[in-house]
């Protein structure tokens, strides 16, 4: 069984499907997986043989489903951090410290919205560099103040949250947005904050293309919050928050 699917199955279980019912589903459950995988894998650094990576991120929640998750904190947090603890393990990265999972508000999210952020090591007290097999998963901190700079992608009534660091659309179950439409391709489109702080969306060489209010773009274009932006044949709706 993957460390993924054996994730989702934990989580499931809590209380009547307690972090299962703040996201509706366990899709949810996978993308907040994988996009805090991606997001450590984003902030590796140092030689290949001996990289070292990030271990202190913050899932941002809308009110709701932070107050749906109340009580099962400990444990949706810390099968969160065993499943960073695992991804490190495999992909041979050494962390500062042990992962920690931080969940936090953020009034700005609806329903089922996330962001992940993550924590600088100067934001948190300094401790001796650990190897990935000998971090174990930590217990929670405390809810930290929303940040600013984020986006939403609406696709078929569904909210996707983009990460101002960028966020991977396609077909494989690696992307942060997973479309499972034939005409898009498995890593087709990444939509990202540009340091003059615009939004641009990139087409990734996909086969179909990506369009914007209609027009297909050629390399990347930028953003603008009520853009109609399509992958393939997949519609969907950007906003900026």
């Amino acid at each position: 069984m993957s460390v993924l699917r054996n994730l989702e199955q934990k989580l499931a279980g809590l209380v009547e499907g307690g972090f299962g019912r703040a996201f509706r589903t366990e899709v949810g459950v996978s993308e907040i997986a994988r996009r805090l995988a991606r997001e450590m894998d984003e902030h590796r650094e140092g030689p290949r043989s001996r990289p070292t990576a990030p271990a202190d991120y913050v899932v941002w929640l809308s009110a709701r489903d932070y107050e749906g998750l109340q009580g099962n904190e400990a444990q949706v947090t810390g099968e969160l951090a065993g499943f960073l603890l695992e991804h490190a393990r495999a992909e041979r990265l050494t962390l500062p410290s042990s992962p920690t999972i931080e969940l936090a508000i953020d009034e700005n999210l609806g329903l089922g919205e996330f962001g992940i952020e993550t924590l600088a090591a100067a934001e948190l007290d300094s401790e001796p560099p650990v190897a990935a097999a000998e971090a174990e998963p930590p217990e929670p901190v405390a809810a930290r103040e929303p940040v600013e700079g984020r986006a939403l992608l609406e696709i078929e009534g569904t909210r996707f949250t983009v990460s101002p660091g960028g966020t991977v659309v396609g077909r494989s179950r690696d992307c942060d947005v997973v479309l499972e439409d034939p005409d898009v391709s498995r890593h087709h489109a990444r939509i990202a904050l540009a340091e003059d702080g615009t939004w641009l969306v990139e087409d990734l060489g996909s086969t179909n293309g990506v369009a914007v209010n209609g027009a297909r773009i050629q390399g990347s274009s930028v953003l603008a919050s009520g853009d109609r932006v399509v992958f393939g044949k997949v519609q969907g709706s950007f906003v900026e928050r």
